[in-house]
């Protein structure tokens, strides 16, 4: 790379040293050091609903155990391992359209008009959660009791961090991909870095498929923070696009 490259990368980092200097104390404030140095396990659970005992406990087993259990029609197979971690798009939105008209609350009254905006909401909110790859395979690891912030599945823990758990050419990929959309001078340029982005994307994707099935969620989970790199690459990049700065495509 060339001196200007090179200054660029080592800006690029120290600021992302500082980024993760100041996750550690927002993370330490927040939940201790304990949690900040190690993820909580549990043990994976894959039942789909409460198990039955008493007359309302069989009553009871007809709720919602997770997001899963709220689209049937869907995802039949429920979470990994049983499930895939992939998601139909086109399915799941048919089937979270036909749920929100059911649980309109303009179609309740009274009490049931409460427990329809209720349902609602947790609708909603499962369909964004299953919908968006990132924030899927975060769902899935709190199944296991592993919780990540956003800030942590987007760049990683600060122990992971310290530790050296992060493949540091993955840093290093990172910092070159910035710092080409920072030098990209034209539309079909950022283009293409957005299918190449794509492609890790995908990749990841199928690599959190194979984890979770096989039960591992120590890589599970830093493989969903090396999606979160890819992720915010690719904000970047439709960052670029959004501002325009007069850059035009070179068939235009």
């Amino acid at each position: 790379m060339s001196n200007a490259s090179l200054l660029a990368s080592y800006r690029f980092f120290t600021a992302f040293q500082r980024y993760h200097s100041l996750a550690s104390q927002q993370c330490l404030k927040r939940s201790g050091p304990r949690l900040c140095s190690q993820p909580q396990r549990q043990s994976p659970n894959n039942t789909r609903y409460a198990s039955t005992g008493s007359a309302p406990a069989q009553k009871e087993s007809l709720r919602p155990r997770n997001h899963y259990d709220l689209f049937p029609a869907s995802l039949p197979s429920g979470p990994p391992p049983n499930g895939s971690f992939h998601v139909d798009p086109t399915t799941l939105r048919k089937e979270f359209i036909q749920l929100q008209a059911k649980a309109h609350p303009d179609r309740h009254h009274g009490a049931d008009k409460a427990k329809a905006e209720a349902a609602s909401a947790r609708i909603n909110d499962a369909y964004k959660t299953l919908l968006n790859p990132l924030a899927r395979a975060r769902y899935l690891l709190s199944l296991r009791g592993v919780e990540m912030s956003e800030d942590e599945s987007i760049a990683g823990s600060p122990s992971d961090m310290a530790g050296g758990n992060l493949d540091a050419s993955l840093l290093m990929d990172v910092m070159e991909v910035r710092e080409g959309i920072e030098e990209a001078g034209s539309r079909d340029e950022i283009e293409e870095m957005k299918a190449e982005n794509n492609k890790r994307k995908k990749a990841s994707e199928d690599r959190l498929d194979d984890l979770f099935k096989a039960g591992d969620i120590e890589a599970a989970r830093l493989e969903a923070v090396k999606l979160g790199y890819w992720v915010n690459v690719g904000t970047a990049l439709e960052g670029w696009e959004k501002a325009g700065d007069g850059r035009v495509s070179e068939h235009d």
